[in-house]
């Protein structure tokens, strides 16, 4: 298991943060919930979440850049190093008391996603990576599945919610994908789906509109754990919105399959 000194910064904060959520995750019923959009929740659990990283974090490494989910960008004086933080990713399965969440934190160096940890504190599974250092779960090596047949492979997506974009080209998409792979799984959390394609509990994934906190630290699981991580919409990964990863035959057959969607 890594052992670094940014490994160890890393999980301190996310398990600090962890005590909040899972105190506010036992009492899902009282959280005071605010609309931040059609569908989309945020709970004062997310925002406490968040300020404990933070403050953490800037005080193990001051001067690091902040992307947050909440707070937005915050530029630091080392302008080489950033973090990219969500604080509750899966906000609709947390307060709906689904056990499908995590907080996740990833370090990007020089444009370019150089550690990540993706925390699922109600399963008490912490997936890790740092580049060259290879991904774990807890204690044990991660390798992405080695499946080869597309109609044996789970693949993993995300569903635009309402009040998003994209519908139409999602539902093309998915016809595209069902008939070539064994199934489909959209578990609400893309940090954490990643995170499973990297444990070889998923074989590929897929999805458009999301933000770097949702897949910056999968990616770097994804690459220590021997798959690919790429994206649909032609960026770099540290920009990129529309994401596709998974072992490298799957990646490329769930490439070819959306290719026929249109």
């Amino acid at each position: 298991m890594i052992r670094s000194p940014l490994m160890t910064v890393m999980t301190d904060a996310v398990m600090k943060a962890s005590r909040s959520l899972k105190r506010d995750f036992g009492e899902v019923e009282n959280l005071q919930v605010l609309a931040k959009g059609p569908g989309d929740f945020v709970s004062k659990a997310d925002h406490k979440a968040e300020q404990i990283l933070r403050e953490s974090l800037e005080k193990a490494r001051p001067g690091y850049g902040f992307v947050m989910e909440e707070s937005g960008v915050v530029h630091g004086t080392d302008e080489s190093n950033r973090w990219h933080i969500d604080p509750l990713d899966g906000t609709h399965n947390f307060l709906r008391g689904i056990p499908h969440w995590n907080i996740s934190v990833a370090l990007e160096r020089d444009n370019q996603f150089i550690a990540g940890i993706v925390y699922d504190a109600a399963k008490d599974e912490l997936f890790m990576a740092e580049k060259g250092k290879g991904a774990y779960v807890n204690n044990r090596r991660l390798r992405v599945s080695g499946l080869r047949e597309p109609t044996e492979m789970l693949v993993g997506t995300g569903i635009p919610h309402i009040g998003k974009g994209g519908h139409g080209q999602f539902l093309r998409e998915l016809a595209a994908v069902m008939p070539r792979f064994a199934n489909v799984r959209r578990l609400g959390s893309a940090a954490l789906d990643i995170a499973y394609v990297a444990a070889g509990r998923l074989d590929g994934y897929w999805e458009r509109g999301l933000n770097t906190w949702d897949f910056a630290a999968g990616s770097v699981l994804i690459r220590e754990a021997g798959g690919t991580f790429g994206t649909l919409d032609g960026k770099q990964v540290t920009s990129a919105k529309d994401v596709i990863c998974g072992n490298e035959a799957c990646e490329q057959a769930l490439r070819a399959a959306l290719k026929t969607a249109g």
